[in-house]
């Protein structure tokens, strides 16, 4: 079957985490459900389709299916003073923040139609990110071990600008990264982000001392992820 490259991109705005999660898990298994079929009927083979979305969520902190539960440093008193929600949701990782101002990118793609390969996969979405900071004179790469995008990365002044944690079925992907930008970084100090207790995290507003437009980021994040994957992206109508 010949590679779909069309990927239809989606800016969701500001969207309540539940709501969001839920239609990433419609598109997500209705991806599936056609990988199923052309698995079950190979003699009338369907295209599968591909989603880029960017949203910004309200304040939330989410935990992976790897994350622990005590990395929450707030109790649910706490979470309603900080107006923020907790869920335990089905992507990798541990425990991270969402909030206004970060950048949270949902990839829902079948792979199938890139590359087979959830690694390489997981370091092009860090590449994107990567040369999305270095057109603002900001130079990030990775830190051994980890996942995501950092700063300083091979001195102790280490610090994580961007979380990644994804979920992978049958090579169909969903949940993905967030990019901070003017987020307000004193949320993470009510967790221990990504269960680092010994690293600090960073937006492009702390390290440029100004705050960004978030639409030319988004813009200029949308250009790298498309020339990485090979995308022919398609703006939502």
């Amino acid at each position: 079957m010949q590679q779909n490259k069309a990927v239809l991109f989606e800016d969701w705005g500001l969207t309540d985490y539940e709501v969001a999660w839920s239609r990433q898990e419609d598109i997500f298994s209705k991806t599936v459900a056609v990988k199923t079929e052309n698995r079950n009927d190979p003699e009338n083979v369907k295209e599968t389709s591909n989603f880029l979305i960017f949203t910004e969520h309200p304040h939330v902190y989410t935990l992976g299916k790897s994350g622990k539960q005590e990395n929450l440093l707030l109790d649910e008193n706490g979470l309603k003073e900080k107006h923020a929600t907790y869920h335990k949701i089905n992507r990798g990782g541990d425990i991270t923040y969402h909030g206004p101002g970060q950048i949270v990118g949902y990839p829902i793609l079948d792979l199938d139609n890139f590359f087979t390969d959830i690694h390489l996969y997981l370091r092009t979405l860090e590449e994107a990110i990567i040369l999305t900071l270095r057109d603002y004179g900001i130079e990030s790469g990775r830190y051994e071990g980890y996942t995501g995008v950092w700063l300083d990365a091979d001195n102790d002044k280490a610090r994580k600008i961007c979380a990644m944690g994804v979920r992978c079925s049958r090579w169909v992907t969903m949940h993905g990264f967030a990019f901070n930008v003017n987020t307000d970084l004193s949320y993470f100090g009510n967790i221990v982000p990504c269960g680092i207790d010994d690293k600090d995290v960073t937006s492009m507003k702390r390290e440029l001392g100004k705050d960004v437009d978030i639409e030319e980021v988004k813009e200029k994040l949308k250009g790298h992820i498309a020339h990485l994957f090979k995308m022919r992206v398609i703006p939502s109508r």
